[in-house]
């Protein structure tokens, strides 16, 4: 059954208008395709695809994955084709889905992310850009884009300036003051941003005394990290104007309400579609009838509500183009 009467789910990011607020997570549900028997697309909001860099990857050694208490622990390391083998084998597929495609761009250069998004960014079947800036950079000593206000205001404003499309910037936790690095992206032409991405972390092999994963380290992602992705939403939600993703450990509509209240306009569902491929439709009928039985017409009408320093993205105050 698709999901589009009684309240209105709908949400605008910059030109990206989409009928339901459920955004499947890089990484976490390919392009799709490979949940299509699980699901009718239709009834998604978008899909973004894995990230994709310049030149092939391989991606880190084996193990990758580890689960932990109320958690993933990940480490793939960008394993990727390269954005020339996909443009050419993959990209072309898009067109088919009935929900909208977000391609997702990382890069260890400032030229690798312009590269990677004009080359996505030109093809009609993907609608916007996720930038992914928690990728080290390789001309300062390692230093993630994303920890560095600097960093993410020269990625964002070159990538800007070669599209068009919705540019939504992916945060990490990972830093002091998400709140600054998120001011520093929204004046540098940033759409909306996704907060947050996973947060650092490990697991220690007690037999053998060693570190689980394959890179000793990885990306905590379940509902283990849903409270400091909340907390950096609501912190965000205060301090720009344009519109909030909200992601980290979503799995019921109870947590969609938690982030949607902080000041997150969108949500994206990552670790949980591992385990049941209907939770996006599930919280999307429970969004539905939360705001009914609240006698609300929109879902608009609770973003921000439980968040007292907000000031309110402005996607729905006349037409966005």
């Amino acid at each position: 059954m698709t999901v589009r009467a009684g309240a209105d789910l709908s949400v605008a990011l910059g030109r990206l208008h989409l009928p339901l607020p459920t955004i499947m997570g890089s990484g976490c549900y390919g392009s799709g395709e490979e949940y299509a028997s699980f699901i009718d697309l239709e009834n998604i909001g978008a899909v973004v695809l894995k990230s994709v860099t310049r030149m092939p990857r391989l991606g880190n050694p084996t193990p990758r994955l580890v689960q932990t208490p109320s958690g993933l622990l990940n480490a793939i390391g960008l394993q990727n084709p390269g954005v020339e083998w996909y443009l050419e084998h993959e990209v072309g597929k898009f067109s088919e889905r009935p929900c909208a495609i977000i391609g997702s761009v990382a890069g260890f250069s400032v030229d690798d992310y312009a590269y990677v998004t004009q080359r996505l960014a030109a093809r009609d079947e993907i609608d916007a850009i996720e930038i992914n800036i928690s990728c080290p950079n390789v001309a300062s000593d390692g230093e993630t884009f994303a920890c560095d206000p600097k960093l993410t205001s020269r990625v964002v404003t070159l990538v800007r300036d070669l599209t068009d499309k919705t540019l939504i910037v992916k945060l990490s936790p990972n830093v002091t003051d998400i709140a600054g690095i998120a001011r520093e992206a929204e004046a540098a032409g940033a759409d909306a941003l996704a907060v947050i991405n996973t947060v650092r972390g490990m697991a220690i092999d007690v037999d053998v005394w060693q570190p689980r994963l394959g890179n000793r380290t990885g990306g905590l992602s379940g509902p283990a990290i849903r409270p400091i992705a909340v907390l950096a939403v609501y912190e965000v939600a205060c301090a720009v104007k344009i519109p909030i993703i909200g992601q980290g450990g979503i799995e019921t509509t109870t947590d969609a309400l938690e982030f949607f209240l902080a000041g997150a306009s969108a949500i994206s569902i990552g670790t949980a579609n591992f385990t049941d491929p209907r939770v996006p439709l599930q919280i999307a009928h429970g969004l539905e009838r939360y705001l009914l039985g609240r006698k609300l017409n929109a879902l608009r009408d609770i973003v921000g509500k439980a968040n007292h320093g907000f000031s309110g993205p402005h996607q729905y105050e006349g037409d966005q183009g």
